[in-house]
């Protein structure tokens, strides 16, 4: 190898990773994959979530380090994306209460890695012994297609009042009607990063009504 591979960013590369704040636009996303795993409860208190993160991110890093070793190609690794749902939509809007939601933990894999690669940083990081939810790791396939999505920047706390006017009047005035379930990409590090400077992407995949 002729020095250090050229990072690669594909919150950069991909056009569904772009969003403007106070603007909804329709997009199409294409399919994608992902490091995911399920839970329920309030992300804040559920010892699930936490788990999902403390095992994602070092199989994703894992990823990250045999891709540029093996493979000669490097990237950062992705921010941490989750799709959430509830029996009752206005769990996430007028009726906020989130031990009411269901979740998925999402990390995006590079079009570049295949099976073999994802479980050999498995089964690295399963020796480590630090990753209490790789039982419920999976890779899963996203194809969510025409979507409606904007940038929120603010607290989550304060999504609600844009997911109620997305759900409630952006979809239905653009002759669109929900059909997958709410998708959010976090571009911030909510470790380092004040609530009220924290840029999310909000999405909604729709279809022609």
């Amino acid at each position: 190898m002729n020095g250090e591979p050229v990072k690669v960013d594909l919150k950069k590369e991909l056009a569904s990773y772009r969003a403007k704040h106070g603007r909804f636009d329709v997009v199409t996303v294409p399919p994608l994959r992902y490091l995911a795993i399920d839970g329920e409860g309030d992300p804040n208190t559920a010892e699930a979530y936490r788990d999902a993160l403390q095992t994602i991110f070092p199989v994703a890093y894992g990823l990250k380090f045999l891709s540029k070793r093996v493979l000669e190609r490097d990237y950062t690794v992705m921010p941490l994306e989750a799709l959430w749902w509830a029996d009752d939509l206005e769990s996430f809007t007028s009726a906020r209460d989130k031990s009411r939601w269901h979740w998925t933990a999402l990390n995006l894999v590079p079009d570049w890695i295949d099976d073999e690669h994802i479980a050999s940083a498995r089964d690295t990081v399963a020796r480590k012994g630090q990753a209490p939810a790789l039982d419920r790791l999976r890779v899963e396939t996203l194809d969510e297609g025409l979507c409606v999505q904007t940038l929120h920047i603010g607290s989550y706390d304060d999504e609600a009042p844009v997911l109620e006017a997305m759900h409630g009047t952006v979809i239905p005035e653009s002759g669109l009607r929900m059909t997958g379930r709410h998708h959010e990409i976090y571009l911030s590090d909510a470790r380092r990063t004040a609530p009220e400077k924290l840029r999310t992407i909000l999405r909604q995949p729709v279809e022609r009504a």
